[in-house]
């Protein structure tokens, strides 16, 4: 009898989902991204703010902004002659949604597999 499976979205469907989410985890697999956002999550901040206290130039901090910003988890806008950045939280709200389906999916593989272990075990 063959195996059958039980995935909660077609294979295409999951596919693009997940292609969509790509350049999202990609920008937040970097530690200084990540330390970015953290320090974004208190409120807005300029460049000069997000480099006070670290090693990270100015010239750095821009580029990983630039990251950020293109996958939608950060944006700007002018006050004066500075950019002040705004982290974009429903961008993060996705990434935990994706994780979350992610572990569904895995919890329901490994009952799967241990029911699948329980009635050969018997």
């Amino acid at each position: 009898m063959p195996e059958q499976r039980h995935d909660p979205l077609p294979k295409q469907a999951c596919g693009a989902r997940f292609t969509d989410a790509a350049p999202l985890f990609a920008a937040l697999g970097d530690p200084t991204r990540l330390r970015i956002v953290d320090r974004l999550s208190g409120g807005p901040l300029s460049i000069i703010r997000l480099t006070e206290g670290t090693d990270v130039t100015r010239q750095a901090i821009t580029k990983h902004l630039s990251v950020l910003e293109q996958a939608g988890l950060v944006s700007s806008d002018r006050d004066g002659r500075e950019r002040m950045w705004t982290l974009q939280t429903q961008r993060l709200t996705e990434a935990r949604r994706h994780l979350r389906q992610i572990s569904e999916q895995w919890d329901a593989a490994l009952n799967r597999l241990r029911a699948y272990l329980e009635t050969d075990a018997r």
